[in-house]
């Protein structure tokens, strides 16, 4: 059984690392071996230039395809999996070709695991424990009035004018300010086209209290489900959302009147611009701040409030968000190979053993990792 790990780009090489040192057979493919060379030769020399017909040729039933390329390659990777009896896993979101493919990955044995990096990833995991710690409660009640929130960003550690650095492609970064969101606020749909028009202030429960700029992003509705929230449950707030360094939105006014507009081949000279100009230097550390929140009232008082609250920063072990994103990519490799994911089109699992199991791991990626009771 061969993991065939595709892409080294900013977010993956601790996970893959990992694994290397793990002892598990891999097979690291990427468009630029040199880079790939560079960035775990010291392990490995099982490189190869990553073509779809050089994978597909290399691939035998029960290998594991891992998908940290662009976006745009996962659909076409998890079926080349499914095909040839083998599995897939990546970091982003299941998209609804992604979702299409979970009958047939049923079908062939197949685990197709998505939406386990950080966020998503670990954001997931954060929300099915404190919806399990929740429901299983005195205080849990159908008549309850629920709130969830969950806001995650990479930032730099040191704040620059531009109140941000790349830790991962820039182009992705682009093209997510010009996804609509949809979130539930006050018990309504609240919907907005453009992240900058829904901009609030969020006081995270840090150690020491700070505050962020967060907005709305994707549709965070279906979140509700995926989370275990009862039909019966009595929603007033819901969304999932993105955190930024106070004067964000300042900072970056001139790329959003341009951003929401520019052809993909202007957003991609935009893209290079902005990373030559706000890379992380090296030895740089970059910080990722994730809260995640669950609040219930019972006739206007609070009767259970709970947050998680994660704050991790770059140090020798390189950059928050590279360990961040592709060591639960790994764990999720693991559990693949294990068997202990059903076949099929998943997202990071609620099964509580799984989720227990890697939040420790995740502990241990972060300089602080704590549950916050917001009643204590």
């Amino acid at each position: 059984m061969t993991i065939h790990w595709c892409g080294t780009g900013l977010s993956s090489v601790p996970g893959l690392r990992r694994l290397i040192e793990n002892g598990h057979d891999v097979t690291v493919w990427n468009r630029t071996v040199s880079k790939a060379q560079e960035a775990v030769g010291d392990l490995t020399q099982n490189i190869k230039a990553f073509t779809p017909d050089a994978l597909k040729a290399d691939l035998s039933a029960g290998d594991v395809i891992v998908s940290m390329l662009p976006g745009d390659w996962h659909v076409q990777l998890a079926e080349m999996a499914i095909d040839n009896g083998a599995h897939f896993v990546s970091s982003s979101y299941i998209a609804p070709e992604m979702r299409a493919l979970n009958d047939k990955a049923k079908a062939a044995g197949a685990r197709v695991v998505n939406e386990m990096g950080l966020d998503p990833g670990i954001d997931h995991l954060m929300a099915h424990a404190l919806v399990a710690d929740y429901v299983g409660s005195d205080a849990f009640d159908t008549d309850n009035e629920v709130s969830f929130l969950s806001y995650c960003g990479g930032v730099p550690k040191i704040a620059n004018d531009f109140r941000y650095k790349f830790s991962w492609a820039p182009v992705g970064v682009l093209k997510a300010l010009r996804s609509p969101s949809k979130s539930l606020k006050d018990g309504k749909e609240f919907n907005t086209n453009r992240p900058w028009d829904a901009i609030s202030t969020y006081h995270a429960p840090l150690p020491e209290a700070e505050s962020f700029e967060v907005y709305p992003n994707r549709d965070s509705l279906p979140f509700m489900a995926q989370y275990e929230f009862g039909q019966d449950w009595k929603v007033r707030d819901f969304v999932r959302g993105t955190l930024r360094l106070n004067g964000w939105a300042e900072a970056w006014k001139d790329i959003f009147a341009e951003a929401g507009t520019a052809s993909d081949e202007r957003l991609a000279e935009i893209a290079d611009q902005l990373l030559k100009e706000n890379a992380y230097d090296e030895g740089e550390p970059d910080r990722v701040v994730l809260c995640v929140d669950l609040k219930a009232d019972k006739e206007g008082e609070t009767v259970w409030h709970k947050s998680y609250v994660m704050d991790a920063w770059g140090d020798d072990r390189g950059s928050a968000m590279a360990r961040l994103v592709s060591i639960p990519v790994s764990l999720a490799i693991e559990a693949v190979i294990k068997g202990q994911i059903e076949p099929g089109v998943h997202a990071a699992p609620s099964d509580l053993t799984l989720v227990n199991a890697w939040m420790e791991e995740v502990r241990a990626l972060a300089q602080h990792l704590a549950v916050v009771d917001q009643l204590a």
